[in-house]
């Protein structure tokens, strides 16, 4: 720390309990000096000699009769009319970053300048200021810490707008060339790492880029957000490194607790804070600052009722680097009047964005000889999947709450678009949660809901598992076992034409993949057809019934006889009824054929029971 010695006699000051200090001298004291509380003895011949504001009431005071002057809203109190008062006796006095604003104030008040005397108090000052203090990093810091509480005369003096500008000019200094002592006390992970690394991993930058973020942190949120700006003004930070320095601030002082956050002493001052932090988000909302860092400001800025700009400003930079969310992320506490535990409308506002502009960004061509743009596509469609896990995860998490409404579920599902789930595993599973938590969803509510999931994209576990699910509805298992009944002739076909390309055709297209499902409906069409003729058959042949009805009770493989006898049970049940059930079925966009029909859910019951959930 810089300090600066003036005077050198030794200290007369003396004390005689708390309010009187005097100083220690044969010449008795002829003047009394009030500063707040304080009495001080003094002499006036020392003091009149370099202050003129007490020259100026000198006269007053012997016209009247008077020895005392009272100093009224003495800036620094009484301990920086003391430093004033031994510099006028010449008595040692030492000044540091902890006092020269106090005692540059107080010389300002008692007009201590160089008409009066030269190499007065201020003149001295203003030198240690300019050669010492704004010179030094941590120096500079503690003298803006200590203007806020010496308002408006450090404003007025112009100390706070150098403190600042000395602290923001250092903060655009090469790290490089940076010899001066900072804090630096975080762990950085490699993914918070914000120091560049350079062509050879080996050799690393010894000072960091954001070494200056703790350092500013126990300023006050007004001077932090002057330093900021001030920062921002050089144009020479990176925006990443102002969005690691928000970050870091917001963490310091944002309470843990939402009790805290919200109670009636501190919200006032919450809601500023958080307000003041967004507006001082970099321009580049893109790629500032983290999407759960923006996400969590956006938390608090609900809990503490902040005003509508900023949580704008937060929906809309969260939008742009939603894929990059979790789950825990998303889940924003619902507020008054809302009955829902978690805020399902503002997620959807956010995803609602996110695919705006994701559809924006498509409607560009994209040119296959710029590797920029062919990597920002292919960075699109990663994000699009993400944004896919992203939005079930959340739908499984918000499914088990009794308040989420059957629309709030759809609306949200759909939501994004058919190319961010390429399986419907996590929606399968989402579904499944709504309807384990809401038991009493109608039987058109339950297909409704189902009707989000397509079977066709779910995976073999998944298909087990629905299967034998007794809370979906029957028509939907028997789209599964149909389907699953696809794959497993598509599979054994491709193996029986050329098991040599067994590999290959793993990677079919999505495009292929259906045209070989169309193939195996017509198929199997006609093999139910005939499966049909011969129902009567069938139901008196007891033998094959008990055996088809062992095997359905395995339930661990989907084999063809038990989608037969699945089918069949349902062409008795509904006999004479064909034509209303195939009417019925025909409008579902993904049932397989017209023969699953869509009112026996009673008549299942006796196949139902053996069914499971193994969830």
């Amino acid at each position: 720390m810089k300090f600066m010695k003036l005077g050198s006699k030794p200290d007369a000051f003396q004390s005689d309990g708390k309010s009187i200090r005097y100083v220690s001298s044969e010449l008795a004291t002829d003047t009394t000096i009030i500063v707040g509380e304080v009495r001080f003895y003094l002499h006036k011949f020392p003091l009149l000699s370099k202050s003129q504001h007490l020259q100026k009431s000198g006269p007053k005071l012997s016209e009247e009769n008077l020895d005392e002057i009272n100093l009224v809203d003495f800036p620094g109190g009484p301990k920086a009319f003391e430093i004033c008062a031994k510099f006028c006796y010449g008595m040692t006095v030492t000044l540091n970053a902890y006092n020269v604003v106090a005692a540059r104030c107080a010389a300002e008040y008692l007009k201590m300048t160089e008409d009066v005397d030269r190499g007065n108090l201020i003149f001295k000052i203003e030198v240690f200021l300019n050669s010492g203090i704004f010179r030094s990093w941590k120096d500079s810091i503690i003298v803006l810490q200590t203007t806020r509480s010496l308002l408006p005369w450090s404003e007025d003096l112009k100390i706070v707008g150098r403190c600042i500008d000395s602290i923001a000019s250092k903060t655009s200094v090469d790290p490089a060339n940076i010899t001066w002592s900072y804090t630096y006390n975080r762990k950085l992970s490699v993914s918070d790492r914000i120091v560049e690394e350079m062509k050879f991993p080996e050799k690393i930058e010894s000072v960091p880029k954001d070494w200056w973020v703790e350092d500013i942190c126990e300023l006050e949120i007004d001077l932090y957000k002057r330093v900021i700006v001030a920062v921002k003004l050089k144009g020479r930070m990176d925006g990443t490194v102002i969005g690691e320095a928000l970050k870091t601030y917001a963490v310091r002082w944002l309470p843990d607790s939402v009790d805290a956050l919200v109670s009636d002493n501190h919200c006032w001052r919450n809601r500023y804070f958080i307000e003041t932090i967004v507006c001082l988000l970099p321009s580049d909302m893109g790629v500032a600052c983290s999407c759960s860092f923006l996400l969590k400001l956006l938390k608090a800025a609900v809990l503490v009722g902040a005003s509508d700009s900023p949580r704008e400003d937060l929906v809309r930079r969260i939008s742009l680097k939603l894929y990059e969310a979790s789950v825990k992320d998303l889940l924003i506490p619902a507020q008054s009047p809302q009955s829902t535990l978690y805020d399902v409308e503002l997620v959807q506002c956010i995803v609602n964005r996110f695919v705006m502009h994701e559809k924006y960004g498509q409607d560009f061509k994209v040119d296959e000889k710029n590797e920029k743009e062919t990597d920002s596509f292919a960075l699109g469609h990663r994000s699009l999947l993400n944004i896919g896990r992203l939005i079930d995860g959340y739908l499984a998490e918000i499914a088990s709450d009794p308040n989420l409404t059957l629309a709030s579920f759809i609306d949200l599902s759909h939501s994004i678009p058919d190319s961010a789930r390429p399986t419907h595993d996590g929606l399968y599973v989402a579904i499944d949660t709504y309807l384990k938590e809401h038991p009493r969803l109608t039987k058109t509510e339950r297909k409704k809901i189902c009707s989000l999931m397509d079977v066709k994209r779910l995976t073999m576990d998944a298909s087990m598992h629905a299967a034998q699910n007794e809370r979906l509805p029957l028509r939907v298992v028997v789209q599964v076992l149909f389907f699953e009944q696809v794959r497993t002739v598509a599979g054994v076909q491709s193996l029986t034409t050329n098991p040599g390309d067994a590999s290959h055709s793993t990677t079919n297209t999505e495009e292929e993949y259906d045209k070989k499902v169309a193939d195996d409906c017509k198929s199997l069409n006609k093999q139910m057809s005939q499966l049909k003729i011969k129902d009567e058959n069938v139901r008196k042949n007891e033998k094959l019934t008990k055996k088809n009805s062992k095997n359905s009770k395995s339930g661990i493989k989907l084999l063809p006889s038990r989608s037969r006898r699945i089918f069949d049970k349902l062409w008795v049940v509904g006999k004479g009824h064909g034509e209303s059930r195939s009417s019925e079925t025909s409008g579902s966009s993904h049932s397989p054929t017209s023969v699953a029909p869509g009112d026996t859910m009673s008549s299942g019951s006796s196949s139902r029971h053996r069914r499971h959930s193994i969830s």
